[in-house]
């Protein structure tokens, strides 16, 4: 018996070997092989460049809001499969009119061991709104009771309905009813911040430190400005156990050749949106290869116009400026990204009509006929005594390409001369937001699934990111008149009928609607991209 037991498990000794001799071991995260050894938790990614901010109050860029998804935690989060749970918030109680919302807290601990209060999120949501802090995104927040009014310094801070009622319970009151609240709650300006050491010091998120306190799965552990960002697992987060990744290295390369290039030298895991950009010509090649991965999004890429300085002080001018794109083309042979185009300012996952939209694409004769109006109306003879226009882009190659080719159409559809102009991020965004420009490429994901979120950003001149100089009292009445509407479908319509003014005056002539393609390490999984084109990491893993 002892002999015919040890003879067994010799047996089984050599075949364990030989199965794992034959079975090998799997490719690292770094490409390198393993022999079986459980796979180093550990994601790089390419964020292409330096984030203006990582303050939740005053981020209004999609490259700051994937940093702060990862390192701060609001009372809800959209999970893996795109819906809003609870977060932050263990248990909400809404009241019967659905304006009155209730959040209980969990237990859970800042960065530096204070415990994340009620008070916190109170000190985050007004701040934002004070108008001395000018946070761009402030108009998020008037959902609020109250909230628009201190905004625009005909209200106080103490009549926002925002309320710490004690450490675990935040009581907020809504000026209205909003079905999404949920999924605001979950959008960066949301956030909370830990008011004991952001009143102690103003400068708390400029750089990492122990005055950069978060509460979410990751921590900010080293921020090399224009270099990299690294964050390390937060295992003081209430829900630590379901994070795996140890480090997420975040570097700043705003090349999408060299962004393609490390990751198929292994030096990223990753590469692409929502992070990075992959480079347009290599789509074709990356699909045929059965390596890129392709989803529709709520988000359109478009041209701002200026509308304080002319020729676009003029709508016909705007409009001939819009229908002498072809679109298609556009994707066919520069994007190359299975994007849909865009004749329509809310995307289709909304309004499913907007897939043909409010004009045809590519109609020259349409456009000149506008061109010839405008100029008149100008007092222009012909397209030689227009002023010069300019369009701007931020640096990067995509976007070159891409004004490359509508100049070019501009040019033979219409006859104007269009220059191209292009500075780094963080210079473009301050030129934008000041109208330093003629015609500015900008881009727009949905913060959370509902058309007023592509309309209300253009409800006043003045607002945090309309950077149009455009304003409308029609479009305005409609927008309000949909805030107090209960009935989905009449509300439904009110936004449709504000849309049709909004294409009728085009300040922002969309171009198209975005997919999100990416390429990635065969053994990362559950990547959390939702369908408003943001990333998270909290579940992400190495298998």
């Amino acid at each position: 018996m002892k002999k015919r037991k040890l003879l067994f498990l010799s047996m089984l000794l050599v075949l364990s070997m030989f199965l794992t001799a034959c079975a090998g071991g799997k490719d690292n995260a770094d490409g390198s092989k393993d022999g079986g050894k459980e796979a180093a938790q550990d994601l790089r990614v390419n964020i292409n460049t330096e984030p203006p901010t990582l303050n939740p109050g005053l981020a209004e860029d999609s490259t700051s809001g994937t940093v702060l998804r990862q390192v701060f935690e609001g009372l809800s989060r959209i999970n893996l499969e795109g819906k809003a749970e609870l977060a932050a918030a263990e248990d909400v109680q809404i009241s019967e009119d659905q304006k009155t919302y209730t959040f209980t807290l969990r237990d859970a601990k800042w960065t530096n061991g204070d415990p994340v209060t009620a008070k916190d999120f109170e000190y985050a949501w007004k701040w934002a709104l004070d108008p001395a802090n000018a946070s761009p995104y402030s108009y998020q927040l008037y959902y609020l009771e109250g909230g628009q009014a201190f905004n625009e310094g005909t209200g106080t801070a103490d009549a926002v309905g925002v309320k710490a009622l004690d450490d675990k319970t935040l009581e907020v009151k809504l000026a209205n009813p909003t079905p999404f609240f949920l999924e605001l709650t979950a959008f960066y300006t949301y956030l909370p911040v830990n008011s004991k050491v952001a009143e102690a010091k103003p400068d708390w998120a400029n750089d990492a430190g122990d005055n950069y306190t978060t509460n979410g799965p990751f921590k900010l552990a080293e921020w090399s400005h224009s270099d990299k960002i690294v964050l390390e697992k937060n295992e003081d987060y209430w829900d630590a156990e379901t994070v795996k990744l140890n480090t997420i290295t975040m570097i700043m390369v705003n090349d999408p050749n060299t962004e393609l290039s490390m990751f198929d030298s292994g030096e990223l895991d990753w590469a692409g949106m929502p992070t990075g950009n992959l480079p347009q010509d290599a789509l074709p090649a990356l699909k045929d290869e059965g390596r890129l991965h392709t989803e529709s999004i709520a988000g359109i890429y478009n041209y701002k116009l200026n509308t304080t300085v002319e020729p676009f002080t003029n709508a016909n001018i705007r409009k001939a400026f819009a229908l002498a794109i072809n679109r298609q083309e556009l994707i066919d042979n520069v994007t190359q990204g299975g994007q849909l185009p865009a004749m329509a300012i809310v995307p289709p996952t909304m309004f499913p009509e907007n897939e043909k939209g409010y004009f045809k694409d590519n109609d020259v004769k349409k456009a000149k006929e506008y061109l010839q109006k405008g100029l008149e109306e100008l007092g222009y003879k012909d397209v030689s005594e227009l002023p010069p226009v300019a369009l701007s882009y931020n640096t990067d190659e995509g976007h070159q390409k891409i004004a490359q080719a509508i100049q070019d159409m501009w040019k033979q559809n219409l006859g104007v001369e269009v220059t191209l102009n292009n500075a780094e991020w963080k210079v473009y965004i301050e030129q934008v937001q000041s109208l330093d420009y003629n015609i500015a490429r900008m881009g727009w994901l949905g913060d959370f699934n509902d058309p007023i979120n592509f309309l209300e950003s253009y409800y006043s001149a003045t607002g945090g990111n309309n950077d149009t100089g455009w304003e409308n009292k029609d479009f305005q009445a409609l927008l309000d008149q949909s805030a107090t509407e209960a009935d989905t479908k009449k509300r439904q319509e009110l936004l449709k009928q504000a849309e049709e003014i909004f294409m009728n005056e085009m300040p922002v002539i969309p171009i198209y609607f975005y997919t999100n393609n990416w390429v990635q390490a065969d053994n990362l999984k559950d990547v959390a991209v939702s369908g408003l084109g943001d990333v998270q990491f909290k579940w992400a893993y190495f298998e």
